[in-house]
């Protein structure tokens, strides 16, 4: 894969030329939905940041219609540690989604995760693009953006 030189954040934030439509944060922890979710608007890369503290919640929005449409975030940040339904058990039923629900997400799995495992099984899944340890700081939203969505630079 082309590496992509990371562009200054002048330079990032003057000449995105849309923002996303939409980011979903899954976290069973208020803090760090709180904390990304200012990183995120901070950086101005989104039009709508939705966060949802659990699997199903998130699960129950993908499948939720308005004006006929189902949301389909451009991007999800998922954590692996969360009770009921852990990030894996998200990402299996995930799957079970009919195509018009999920679109051309990408998905980060954001973790505290240090078991080097999680971040093997993360790159090894195909459904998602990378692992990143939280917090989710600007330097890392913005090599996301700029790894994965160049149509938006």
């Amino acid at each position: 894969m082309k590496e992509v030189p990371l562009i200054s954040q002048f330079q990032f934030e003057t000449h995105m030329n849309k923002k996303l439509d939409c980011i979903l944060l899954i976290d069973d922890n208020d803090a760090d939905n709180f904390f990304h979710e200012r990183v995120i608007k901070k950086m101005g890369c989104a039009e709508k940041i939705v966060a949802k503290e659990s699997g199903e919640e998130a699960l129950e929005y993908l499948k939720s219609m308005t004006d006929g449409k189902y949301p389909k975030p451009d991007l999800i940040f998922l954590d692996i540690n969360m009770p009921r339904m852990n990030g894996w058990e998200f990402l299996e039923e995930y799957e079970k989604l009919e195509l018009s629900q999920k679109a051309s997400i990408v998905l980060i799995m954001l973790s505290t995760s240090l078991n080097p495992d999680d971040e093997k099984k993360a790159k090894d899944n195909p459904l998602i693009n990378d692992f990143v340890n939280k917090p989710l700081i600007k330097d890392n939203l913005r090599e996301i953006i700029e790894k994965n969505f160049l149509d938006h630079l």
